[in-house]
């Protein structure tokens, strides 16, 4: 039996507000691919994510519909255990005095941090040590948020986005506020997931961001997709010229990209 997609969107058009934030879109993602999202800042990209995790929903019309893990009518929580996310906003509200422990512990309860109604199991402790080694993390687990630097918050709520061992993680600007031997780490954990057979869909508007087995590349600019398709043929220095407004050179080694 074939797996349903982990996203289908068909001919989906997202508000946000008076704005039309996504418009018209249609594509498919594969469970266990490895896709980039990669637009402007405003594109839209963050919008879909959004739409993904049931945090916004499209514009009804007839013949368009989003759909994850081939249905439309999912629990949000019931989701959340299928999908690992990791966004800026998460990052920003972990700004305060709750342990490394605690945040990946949080994960099995989608809040930050762990209240006094919440309770875990032995199991549960378990998963949270293991997900926090495999980000390397472990050292982290008493210490507060806002002690930590950037980059190991954001392996910290990796770790709490793989309590679940989810069939796919979404990343949201992985990168920001990162410097770069955090963002050349992440990178790195980045691949050892992919290697793992985990889907990874990353929304950045930084080509740095893509790690070699980054696969395919979806472009967005202004709510629609202007190119879909293998990285290698969607990453060309005419068309991401065309894409953020100015002219640009590309240079690829090792299967990592820049522009200049």
């Amino acid at each position: 039996m074939v797996d349903p997609p982990l996203i289908e969107f068909e001919r989906v058009t997202i508000m946000r507000g008076s704005t039309t934030a996504v418009k018209d879109v249609s594509l498919k993602i594969k469970v266990g691919e490895h896709v980039a999202i990669l637009g402007p800042n405003g594109c839209g990209k963050s919008t879909l994510v959004k739409a993904i995790s049931k945090e916004c929903n499209p514009f009804f019309e007839d013949g368009s519909w989003v759909r994850v893990f081939g249905r439309d009518d999912w629990n949000v929580f019931e989701l959340r255990t299928l999908l690992g996310i990791v966004s800026s906003d998460l990052m920003e509200r972990c700004t305060r005095m709750v342990s490394g422990r605690d945040i990946v512990l949080s994960g099995f309860f989608s809040t930050i941090g762990i209240w006094p109604y919440q309770k875990f199991t032995d199991d549960m402790v378990q998963r949270a040590e293991q997900a926090m080694a495999l980000m390397d993390v472990g050292h982290l687990a008493d210490r507060f948020t806002d002690e930590m630097s950037s980059g190991e918050a954001r392996r910290v709520l990796l770790a709490r986005a793989l309590v679940h061992e989810p069939r796919a993680l979404i990343l949201d600007e992985p990168s920001t506020a990162l410097d770069l031997r955090a963002q050349h780490e992440l990178r790195l954990n980045l691949r050892k997931l992919s290697r793992s057979g985990i889907g990874i869909v990353m929304v950045t508007h930084h080509l740095s961001d893509l790690i070699p087995e980054m696969e395919r590349v979806i472009l967005m600019d202004k709510g629609l997709v202007i190119a879909d398709g293998p990285t290698r043929e969607v990453l060309t220095a005419a068309r991401l010229s065309v894409l953020f407004g100015r002219p640009l050179e590309l240079l690829e080694r090792d299967g990592y990209y820049n522009l200049w």
